[in-house]
């Protein structure tokens, strides 16, 4: 066999080896999205009353994640469990109430304007019982924001020196946290990407990766159907 018919077949190998790993990476990819997690709805004398609870943990715990267990990360609850998706499907062209149980400390905003909700009904959230328009930049722990449908609201961290935090997920309610509800309303039927703005995936250069940047953990999609 000539010098050159080796370079060919070491050539022809390595190029389907390379493709063999791609395909594999793909395949990977593509079939670890979150499952899609219906909000919950029930009938009330006004109509249908459609609710969407959360909790932002500071650790997701290898419970949920054996992958990376000191993650950063939202969980969804769906009766009565905490499932660990970031994909929520709700109703278009309606109210959802959705109630944020906040157990991770705050990171801080680099940029004060996204201190202030935005598109939500009333333009406004309810922080342990007070109803407020914004929060202190600084006090900034995550985000729920869904920008094709200009939704911005600001989730303030748990106090450094409260007891009882959580470790990791999934979280009780006995554990130190802030509860935040908001409603937004829904319009067109579509798949609309959410995401947290505050920079805070600790170890990662300048907060903005790993879970920052994978679906399942802070960021992930609203399928309005």
């Amino acid at each position: 066999m000539s010098l050159l018919v080796k370079k060919v077949l070491g050539i022809g190998t390595a190029v389907i080896v390379v493709g063999v790993l791609i395909g594999l990476y793909v395949a990977s990819w593509a079939t670890s999205f979150p499952e899609t997690v219906a909000a919950s709805g029930s009938a009330t004398t006004t109509g249908v009353s459609t609710r969407l609870t959360l909790q932002t943990v500071a650790a997701v715990g290898a419970k949920y994640s054996p992958a990376h267990p000191d993650w950063v990360s939202y969980l969804v609850q769906s009766h009565g469990k905490w499932i660990h998706s970031t994909d929520y499907k709700v109703p278009a062209n309606s109210d959802v109430q959705i109630t944020v149980l906040q157990y991770d400390g705050d990171s801080g905003l680099r940029n004060p304007f996204l201190s202030q909700v935005q598109g939500t009904v009333g333009a406004t959230e309810t922080i342990d019982g007070k109803t407020v328009n914004a929060i202190n930049p600084e006090e900034a722990s995550h985000t729920f924001a869904v920008p094709e449908m200009g939704i911005l609201v600001p989730l303030p961290g748990v106090a450094e020196e409260a007891k009882d935090q959580c470790e990791f997920a999934p979280c009780t309610m006995a554990e130190a946290h802030r509860t935040i509800t908001f409603t937004i309303h829904t319009h067109n039927k579509g798949r609309y990407h959410w995401q947290c703005f505050v920079p805070c995936a600790a170890g990662f250069l300048t907060g903005g990766g790993g879970p920052m940047q994978t679906l399942g953990y802070m960021d992930g999609y609203l399928e309005v159907v």
